[in-house]
């Protein structure tokens, strides 16, 4: 059995951490604050590890959830990076979000060390980590991903290669724009129920069952209705992901004014205090709007 690794232990780290370990024990973790892998250990009894390469030392797989750019370039390279500890022939699968330049920045480097980088986004929140009901969207060489694959589906819904290095973090974009403009919609919607005084569950009743059904809809609604806005993932987050979505888009060209307009509208929420609060709270900015 493939021996693993896992880098960063928050929301989605933790429970993707525990399912691994549930599949292929013994799985070292190393988290950048060492209270939190001392407490995963605890929990499900893997290893604790002081570094990132410490924890990758004779892994076959080291897979990494942390937070952007910056946090992802610490935990690859440098002298107590994962980089340094792997060895020739192993794979690398970076479940963050970040941008597609780091992650082709990080193949390279990887590639040439002999160790495979597979770019690995996740989508479906802490609920789908919890539940090993994740999308991941991959980019990357073939083979690595054809080798990954068994070990992401410890906590995968469903998983695909999409194409070269970049690919997964591309398509986690398309992924973001998409939610951004689901969710004002639904706030929106909910919005004018309210303000023409019917009652937003018997409308989300009977418009969910046509064209207009979603995800967002069936999950979020009601907490959304009941002003409850701590289920997932942070407005703080998503305004990052928009961030990388509209910096590649200046640089492909492609035009998202709906992403850019819902990106001030996260805006709002965090000088509303809502930074925490998860990204169904563009219903509750339009609420205190009036």
């Amino acid at each position: 059995m493939a021996n693993c690794a896992f880098l960063g232990l928050w929301v989605m780290g933790y429970p993707m951490a525990g399912h691994l370990q549930a599949a292929r024990p013994p799985v070292p973790v190393s988290n950048r604050t060492g209270a939190k892998s001392a407490a995963w250990s605890d929990q499900h009894g893997g290893g604790n590890a002081a570094t990132p390469r410490e924890a990758a030392a004779g892994a076959d797989f080291v897979m990494a959830c942390v937070g952007n750019d910056d946090d992802l370039r610490s935990v690859c390279l440098g002298d107590d990076g994962a980089f340094a500890g792997m060895s020739p022939g192993s794979v690398f699968v970076d479940h963050t979000t970040v941008s597609a330049s780091v992650t082709r920045e990080l193949y390279a480097a990887a590639d040439a060390l002999n160790i495979s980088f597979v770019d690995a986004p996740i989508s479906g929140g802490q609920a789908g980590a919890e539940n090993a009901q994740l999308s991941i969207m991959c980019g990357g060489d073939q083979g690595a991903y054809d080798r990954a694959e068994p070990i992401m589906n410890s906590y995968a819904k469903i998983c695909r290669r999409i194409g070269d290095s970049g690919a997964g973090q591309m398509t986690k974009m398309c992924n973001q724009i998409a939610i951004a403009g689901l969710v004002q919609g639904l706030s929106e919607a909910l919005h004018m129920a309210e303000k023409d005084g019917l009652d937003g569950r018997d409308v989300v009743e009977v418009i969910s069952q046509g064209a207009a059904g979603s995800w967002q809809m069936a999950n979020r609604y009601e907490t959304m209705l009941d002003d409850h806005f701590e289920h997932g993932f942070a407005v703080d987050w998503m305004r990052k992901d928009l961030g990388i979505c509209l910096q590649t888009a200046n640089e492909t060209g492609a035009s998202l004014p709906v992403t850019a307009l819902v990106d001030q509208f996260y805006k709002d929420v965090q000088k509303m205090g809502g930074g925490r609060w998860d990204t169904s709270s563009l219903f509750k900015r339009l609420r205190h709007l009036g």
